[in-house]
């Protein structure tokens, strides 16, 4: 899977997550309102992190790790605050209070570095010239 894949997947498993653990997040009353909350939120969380992509291609040491993280968080959380605001509006996602924006956006970031470092290292090879 490449990179982009995987962080598309950690941002959906990220929000899946917050979705199913935070009680200030109110995803829709029936299956259908569920499933179109998550996928509307996972999609603007996908479009807006690849548009602005704050992260690590692959494996990095813990120090550049830890920055990344951290500039991600505050993206996210800015995310997830641009999602409270326009939830009401579309009808089926409901966001309560910073707490639970902070929260989210610490979900959502821990999958998707969890995500990027669970790839296979890549080595490098030195093509050797024949004579």
């Amino acid at each position: 899977m490449s990179d982009q894949g995987r962080r598309k997947l950690g941002v959906l498993v990220g929000v899946s997550l917050a979705g199913g653990l935070l009680p200030g997040i109110t995803l829709g009353a029936e299956t259908p309102d569920v499933i179109l909350s998550v996928l509307t939120a996972t999609l603007v969380m996908a479009v807006l992190t690849q548009v602005i992509y704050i992260g690590p291609s692959g494996r990095v040491p813990l120090a550049p790790l830890a920055a990344f993280g951290l500039a991600g968080f505050v993206q996210d959380a800015l995310i997830w605050w641009l999602l409270s605001w326009l939830g009401p509006q579309i009808g089926y996602l409901r966001i309560e209070g910073l707490g639970t924006i902070l929260l989210a956006a610490l979900i959502t970031r821990a999958t998707v570095l969890l995500l990027s470092q669970l790839a296979p290292p890549t080595t490098e090879t030195a093509e050797t010239a024949e004579d």
